[in-house]
């Protein structure tokens, strides 16, 4: 499962890493938007496959920040 974000936002923090196993619930990062922290949050269980992103890098609405499989 690609994980996107959904408005222009700045990368705030990442709480996984590559490999980690995790649950539906588990937030991966953490999103800046208008002063505005939004948490990013997995949908479903499974393993982090890949990351995007790095923490201070901006995102245009619909960019990939991780693949959860």
């Amino acid at each position: 499962m690609d994980l996107k974000a959904k408005m222009p936002s700045k990368v705030e923090s990442i709480a996984v890493a590559v490999g980690d196993v995790i649950k539906s619930g588990t937030p991966v990062a953490v999103l800046e938007a208008m002063k505005m922290k939004s948490p990013l949050v997995c949908p479903i269980d499974g393993t982090v496959k890949s990351i995007a992103v790095a923490v201070g890098d901006r995102v245009k609405p619909g960019a990939l920040i991780v693949v959860v499989e």
